[in-house]
């Protein structure tokens, strides 16, 4: 064989002797954006129109990204192009999946809903626009406005990408019962902004205007040149002139809300079930003192109460309940003040402990409630999560009521919900930020005065209804039932409540007056209403069951949802484009959960198939004319010299996706080798990146000519390690980081000479797997050895061996090992992780999970700390990473933190940026 010869050839030069450059701002005008928002009988419908002008003399891709409520449904979103309308369908979530995937090896189009904080959801999409032609975005969402504290908040989020000459924010609200409270507040209601909002209020009807100028639109704490970016929150409450509440009909349904606040408090005995396990350390465990602390002065005398903390084992304050007088306050403010975290996290033993002390402690004419505050998994003690559910729900029997409150974002979230809803409480995630105390005090100030008790809402003549018993209603909250009026038969409804206050029974009762006339409306706000508050309730028991009836619950919402044309969990919207667009698809994540991203497909032509890993693709545009494109969200017109490099992710789909954005700046160059027709193998260099392995078809015929055309007939064989992607967790921000490393090296995972730990593994020869071998130290006598066949613990001269399928729980001194579920949960001083072991795509490995880090200034390796960063505010691709800016683009991978292993959107940076240092400083000779 003859020695090959190395040849390089500048890939921007050839590409540019074919397109003409474009320049790299947003060359599109929003040039109007109107918000309108209509609430009756509580239920609030919001629509938020965008219209845009493409103003450059070619085509190119517009995006339209707003944000809303968790607590929102989407119900319509349409685009109108050239007088042409193009409506989302909603679907069944495996229907609309079957759409978008019909074509795998052409690529996926986009899940384009997603969580990105405690109180919204964003929703993304875009479409190809023709040369100096303008698109019109609309979007309807709709949500049922909750009662807390006393009033009612309407929360609407602004922030169009850049100032808009006419935006305007419109607000109506008819209340027939009439409006007692009306506020403004939020960020887009304080500086300059305050002088764009009017208000107008008549005893049943409000009307709020926030029309900002241009000028006015940069001007508040949190927008800048790229205009308003904030919330204005309508605050509000209505009379209640009768005690039995509103009870309001239309069209053969009634929505009933109940609120009565003229009763006398009752006597609460609560017991507050706290966490202080190793991982509750730091500021973690400070807030939730300060909470408790402040919780414990807003106590009355004739409460009773108990508190208990618990790590590997449970200490509770006294053995009962004790009566809130000021000398137990403070003895119990004393305790609180020595809680200190320590030891692993037996759950189940700490909430049967409240459960037993409430339970001997039930006392006549009280409510009483149980309240748990934990940040983690349980790891000690009973650690099966179906066991614990059940040995929970059958102590605590419907005698009172259990409230889950999870901190951060590692706790498993729908195992908390679902014990809370079985126990006829809520599940509430705490935020880990500098205001989680003032969260913990605002939850308690909902649940602190009870009114009622054992509320039965009883409706004669009524059909289909919404939850009708509740065990317990709150000073400052609402109770609203919905449903339909049998055979519209307003003479023969009556609506009755039966509740307790206190030791006395109380009835109200009340018809409907019928001497307004009923309308024939077929989509009635009352009807939708009713069919929301249906589906959110039976969202709630479908998280309960299991089995035929689980699949019987989601049948009925998945009817409710496809009539009504709601985005939940169990659905998706279809978000169909001009012909030669591939479609989008949204979907609903859960709390807590961020769903599955992929990227657009792209046209391939038969060309030779490039079995190295570069490929030039384009969008078509709405003339059916391929052109060069940047990646999703990024515009792509024809002639545009910044193109993307497909992530590892896509590569292995197949496609080109979001990675980083590379331009003429950046200089890369090809070096290819031929080893024989037609297949070639390239590889992309850049200054600015590792180096990224591509996959790419040439797309344009001209180009191809000139690229084979300069291929030599033999050429040096060049190799390129394929890329992991590791994923770090946000630290008060929407999305998380992700950098990619080479596969095959061995690296420090985790080191911390203060406890004498570390962490190390061997990475896989495969981008689509893991690691294939784990090793932890500590001090001088004990090892963890893991690989994918089983597990060796040594401890001093002795080596245990564990395989995978079995269960153990040792805890000794301050070492735990737990196995369960194909995973190794570790305690080893003041560090936890979890060691999963993955079957994925044929591929078997392991991937570790920080659930606890160690503390101190030294602590160093890939998972040691992730860096805190900031969006820069000037543009969407670049971040301030430890007060260091640094340019990044959006893309995603899979997050192996959790089993479903979801796929996640995510910050791709440059793994100097992502680790703080280089990469030689986290690998290892040995392990």
């Amino acid at each position: 064989m003859m020695e090959g010869v190395a040849v390089r050839v500048g890939l921007l030069g050839l590409l540019l002797a074919y397109v003409t450059s474009a320049p790299t701002n947003v060359n599109w005008d929003i040039y109007s954006f109107h918000i309108n928002s209509t609430v009756t009988s509580r239920y609030a419908t919001t629509v938020i129109t965008s219209r845009v002008a493409n103003q450059i003399d070619q085509s190119q891709e517009i995006e339209f990204h707003v944000k809303i409520p968790k607590n929102a449904f989407i119900s319509k979103f349409r685009m109108t192009i050239e007088e042409k309308t193009y409506d989302g369908v909603v679907k069944q979530k495996e229907e609309a999946q079957q759409q978008y995937t019909q074509a795998v090896s052409r690529g996926q189009s986009a899940g384009i809903v997603s969580s990105v904080g405690r109180t919204l959801e964003e929703f993304k999409t875009s479409v190809t626009v023709a040369a100096l032609s303008k698109v019109t975005f609309e979007l309807t969402y709709e949500e049922l406005l909750k009662r807390r504290l006393g009033k009612y908040e309407l929360l609407i989020h602004a922030r169009p990408m850049q100032p808009v000459a006419d935006f305007k924010i419109d607000v109506y609200i008819n209340e027939h019962p009439g409006i007692n409270i009306l506020e403004i507040k939020g960020g887009l209601s304080t500086k300059e902004l305050a002088n764009a909002i009017s208000k107008t209020q008549t005893s049943t009807e409000a009307w709020v205007h926030f029309y900002p100028s241009k000028a006015q639109q940069s001007q508040c704490d949190s927008c800048g040149e790229e205009g308003l970016n904030g919330d204005l929150v309508i605050v509000y409450d209505v009379h209640r002139k009768k005690s039995i509440g509103d009870l309001k009909k239309s069209d053969g349904y009634f929505v009933h809300h109940f609120a009565p606040s003229d009763l006398p408090r009752i006597p609460k005995n609560v017991v507050f079930v706290i966490d202080r396990s190793g991982s509750m350390s730091g500021r973690k465990i400070e807030q939730t003192r300060e909470a408790l602390l402040k919780i414990l002065e807003d106590l009355v005398e004739y409460d009773h109460f108990g508190l208990i903390t618990f790590g590997s084992s449970v200490s509770p304050w006294k053995k009962e309940l004790l009566p809130a007088n000021q000398k137990n306050l403070e003895a119990a403010k004393k305790f609180v003040q020595n809680i200190r975290d320590r030891g692993a996290t037996d759950i189940n033993a700490a909430v049967l402990r409240g459960t037993d002390m409430l339970n001997r402690h039930l006392r006549e004419g009280t409510a009483s409630l149980l309240i748990l505050l934990t940040d983690g998994d349980p790891t000690t003690g009973v650690t099966n999560l179906e066991t614990i559910h059940k040995n929970i729900k059958e102590a605590i029997n419907k005698r009172f009521l259990l409230y889950c409150l999870g901190f951060g974002m590692d706790v498993n979230f729908e195992f908390l919900e679902k014990m809370a809803l079985e126990n006829n409480g809520v599940g509430r995630r705490i935020y880990e930020d500098s205001d989680a105390a003032l969260q913990l005090q605002g939850f308690y100030e909902e649940v602190a005065t009870p009114l009622l008790t054992d509320v039965q809402m009883v409706y004669l003549g009524g059909a289909n209804l919404t939850q009708t018993n509740f065990s317990q209603y709150y000073n400052g909250s609402e109770i609203v039932v919905a449903g339909q009026i049998t055979d519209n038969n307003i003479e023969e409804f009556t609506a009755e409540v039966i509740a307790i206050s206190k030791s006395n029974k109380l009835t109200y009762s009340e018809t409907i007056p019928t001497e307004e006339p009923i309308t024939a409306r077929s989509d009635s706000n009352l009807q939708r209403l009713w069919a929301y508050l249906t589906v959110k309730q039976l969202l709630d028991k479908e998280v309960q069951l299991s089995g035929n009836e689980k699949e019987t619950v989601k049948k009925e919402i998945l009817d409710l949802c496809l009539k009504y044309g709601f985005v939940t969990p169990l659905t998706s919207m279809v978000v169909t484009k001009p012909q030669g667009e591939e479609s989008q698809v949204a979907h609903k994540p859960k709390e807590g959960e961020t769903p599955t991203v992929t990227f657009p497909s792209h046209t391939r032509t038969s060309l030779p198939r490039y079995t190295g890993f570069y490929e030039i693709l384009a969008y078509p545009d709405r003339s059916g004319q391929p052109g060069i494109s940047g990646g999703h969200g990024v515009p792509g017109p024809i002639g545009k010299t910044n193109f993307q490099v497909p992530t590892m992710e896509d590569r292995q789909r197949g496609q080109a996706g979001t990675a980083r954005e590379l331009s003429s700046d950046d200089e890369p160059t090809m070096e290819v080798q031929q080893r024989g027709q037609p297949e070639i193998e390239t590889i992309l260099s850049s200054n600015v990146a590792l180096e990224t392995e591509i996959e790419q078809y040439v797309q344009h015929e001209e180009i191809e000519r000139l690229l084979v055309a300069n291929l030599p007939t033999q050429i040096k064989t060049t190799t390129v390690s394929p890329l992991i992607r590791f994923l770090l967790p946000a630290v008060g921000q929407a999305l998380p980081l992700c950098y990619d490393i080479p596969v095959g090296l061995s690296l420090r995972l985790l080191k911390d000479p203060n406890n004498d730990f570390s962490m190390n593994g061997q990475l896989g020869q495969s981008d689509s797997a893991g690691y294939q071998k784990i090793v932890l130290h500590y001090r001088s006598d004990q090892h963890i050895d893991f690989d994918t066949t089983g597990i060796t613990f040594n401890n001093g001269q002795n080596a245990t061996y564990f395989s995978w399928s079995v269960n153990i729980n040792i805890e000794k001194d301050s070492v735990s090992l737990i196995i369960r579920d194909k995973e190794m949960d570790v305690t080893m001083g003041s560090t936890r992780v979890i060691i999963m072991l993955y079957e994925r795509d044929g591929n078997v490995f392991l991937w570790p999970v920080l659930r606890q880090r160690p503390t101190g200034d030294n602590i160093s390796g890939i998972m040691a700390r992730p860096p805190v960063y900031k969006e820069v505010q000037e543009t969407t691709l670049k971040l301030k990473i430890q007060d260091k800016e640094v340019d990044v683009s959006r893309a995603s991978t899979v997050d192996l933190s959790v089993r479903s292993a979801p796929t996640v959107t995510c910050w791709l940076t440059p793994l100097q940026s992502a680790l703080q240092g280089e990469l030689a400083d986290c690998t290892v000779s040995q392990l």
